[in-house]
């Protein structure tokens, strides 16, 4: 009963960030399964299972909150089918003791470039409106589809960063977007998964706790990210892209460091990330007060000297 309160507890909130932010679903519930016991292959399948009825119900209330941008669903849902398929079928015998850590390395980079972007400049809004390319967002499924499937998540890792540093699409149709398209993902993973373990592997009960709690969990997130400032969002979705990435990367084999020196680069990432929303929450204050202070165009101020109570006094 215990592991079922932990998991209906930690697909709220997982589902809650997921839906805010673009990612961490898979990754925060299929490390739970993992430190319960249960094998990779099997913790992904009960995760993408759960995913199926989770990420409909985001998706649902992302498009009811005007967050998705669908020409970019449909041009990468397809391709990122194709490889959650593949990644799932392969799962079994597929080694990504080296892919992951390479993998999360280049995320890193794009986490620490979009931090710095949104935290010192703000919104990128230079390519603002322009299309996705066909060409940019089929790769961009595959892969992300692949690695979704293989390491139990990672759609919203490998998508949102892509999507947020082309500076084409507003972060919140960003989110909504990646979350809506992977519906798709998780319904293409969980049939290789029932293709290549068959339904044997699969706990469900655990996927149905999974599956109510993070549906709950779905309109918080949508109201969430619809009014959470773009500037503060994309400093708050480089430091989860940071902090995700560095755990994979530290606990692979291919580096090994003392506890004391991982614990500081920890204790030094989430300073700098939490300097970093701050400083993003100043500047959209500040901006927004701004934006506040200025005239209306064709308005001209009124002028101190004939608005006093004696002028009022004189026209009556």
């Amino acid at each position: 009963m215990r592991t079922l309160v932990l998991l209906a507890i930690v697909g709220f909130f997982a589902q809650l960030v997921d839906g805010s932010l673009g990612m961490a679903y898979g990754v925060t519930s299929t490390t739970l399964l993992l430190i319960i016991g249960t094998n990779p292959a099997a913790a992904s399948a009960t995760v993408h299972l759960a995913e199926i009825g989770t990420t409909l119900a985001s998706g649902v209330a992302h498009w009811r909150m005007g967050n998705v941008d669908w020409k970019v669903v449909r041009r990468i849902a397809l391709p990122g089918a194709v490889g959650a398929f593949s990644g799932a079928t392969f799962l079994s015998w597929l080694s990504t003791e080296v892919a992951a850590p390479l993998m999360s390395g280049i995320l890193m980079a794009l986490g620490v470039y979009i931090l710095v972007r949104f935290t010192a400049w703000g919104m990128p809004t230079r390519n603002l409106g322009k299309p996705l390319r066909k060409r940019f967002l089929a790769p961009l499924g595959l892969v992300g589809g692949f690695v979704d499937a293989t390491g139990g998540g990672g759609w919203g890792p490998v998508g949102t960063p892509a999507l947020l540093a082309s500076g084409r699409i507003e972060p919140r149709k960003v989110v909504g977007s990646i979350d809506t398209s992977e519906f798709i993902i998780a319904l293409s993973a969980s049939l290789g998964f029932l293709v290549g373990l068959g339904s044997g592997g699969i706990d469900l009960t655990w996927a149905a706790v999974l599956l109510v709690s993070g549906v709950a969990a779905a309109p918080v997130a949508a109201w969430i990210v619809r009014r959470f400032p773009p500037r503060v969002l994309g400093s708050a979705v480089g430091g989860v892209i940071i902090l995700t990435n560095t755990r994979t990367v530290l606990g692979a084999d291919l580096v090994v460091l003392p506890g004391a020196v991982e614990t500081g680069i920890y204790a030094l990432i989430w300073l700098a990330w939490a300097g970093a929303v701050a400083w993003s929450v100043r500047a959209h204050l500040a901006d927004r007060a701004a934006a506040a202070a200025e005239p209306v165009a064709g308005i001209a101020p009124a002028d101190p000297a004939l608005t006093g109570p004696d002028t009022e006094a004189a026209r009556s």
